[in-house]
């Protein structure tokens, strides 16, 4: 049983709570660490990480899509990598964030190493593929994640576009993340042993001070976040939202004011959500999201 399943009553408590998770990460830190050089698993399933795929004159750069805490890179993306595929792009996917001994759940990694993990991804990618430069496209801590990369890891000039689908970019509290345990039957009695990558994302941890010790965006560097007013998981939902001069915040509601998609379906069936990140990746050619895009 986690310790941190209770609703703190008094900001101490939640002082309390978000310690004792950075302590619990402290202890399973070197441990991430050896994680970070395993394998990143091939993911052939539908079309996407082909690694003959050649990007098209009408979509010239790869989608890299970045999968959220708990997850991995067919789960998260089982209804948006063939999405995109069926519309032309290449597409990939990677692991990261592994803990050893840990399987089929990711992103648990120390994230500032997960970023690391990605940059040598996206270089793998661009030699494939011989584009200049790639879009990301991540769900929750994949939103979030490569802007680190971006800020402190050399990624700008590798990127084109950014799109976050409820990225948690200044942090969230505890026990929101706590509430994706019920998604992953089994998550909560492997985080006994500790989990850095949750302890970067609470808001106010030295990771979240960090990333946002710098402007929100890159120059160079097109932006979108997408979020859903029903967002359990980083709350205040607005806080997801990034300032700068090439940013696109988007609200689901205002697009389809009848979707309730919460923080993770936005990210794994949400075609209206996924509509706009397809306008995202090609805004020549973007069209109106309404709620008949969910037939597309």
């Amino acid at each position: 049983m986690l310790p941190w399943t209770r609703a703190p009553r008094a900001p101490r408590a939640r002082t309390t709570l978000a310690a004792l998770l950075l302590a619990v990460a402290a202890v399973a830190a070197p441990t991430a660490t050896a994680a970070a050089a395993a394998p990143t698993a091939t993911v052939t399933s539908r079309g996407w990480n082909d690694y003959s795929c050649k990007p098209s004159a009408a979509h010239p750069r790869p989608v890299v899509l970045v999968h959220g805490t708990f997850g991995n890179s067919v789960d998260n993306w089982l209804v948006l990598a063939p999405y995109l595929v069926s519309r032309g792009y290449c597409v990939y996917s990677l692991d990261y964030g592994r803990l050893p001994g840990v399987p089929f759940f990711n992103g648990l990694g120390p994230i500032g190493e997960s970023a690391g993990q990605l940059a040598v991804f996206v270089d793998k990618v661009l030699a494939s593929t011989g584009a200049p430069k790639a879009d990301l496209v991540g769900h929750s801590q994949g939103g979030m994640m490569p802007n680190y990369y971006l800020k402190f890891l050399g990624g700008g000039p590798k990127v084109n576009a950014l799109v976050g689908i409820a990225p948690d970019n200044h942090g969230t509290t505890l026990l929101g993340l706590t509430k994706l345990l019920p998604y992953f039957p089994g998550a909560e009695d492997l985080l006994d042993a500790g989990a850095p990558g949750l302890a970067d994302q609470v808001a106010g941890s030295p990771f979240v001070t960090k990333l946002n010790s710098v402007p929100d965006t890159v120059p160079g560097v097109h932006y979108t976040v997408i979020a859903t007013r029903y967002d359990e998981v980083v709350t205040p939902y607005r806080t997801q939202f990034l300032n700068g001069p090439d940013v696109h915040n988007v609200l689901l509601q205002d697009l389809c004011p009848v979707d309730l998609s919460e923080h993770v379906l936005i990210g794994t069936t949400d075609k209206i959500a996924y509509h706009e990140v397809a306008n995202a990746l090609d805004p020549a050619h973007a069209t109106p999201t309404t709620c008949a895009s969910v037939l597309g």
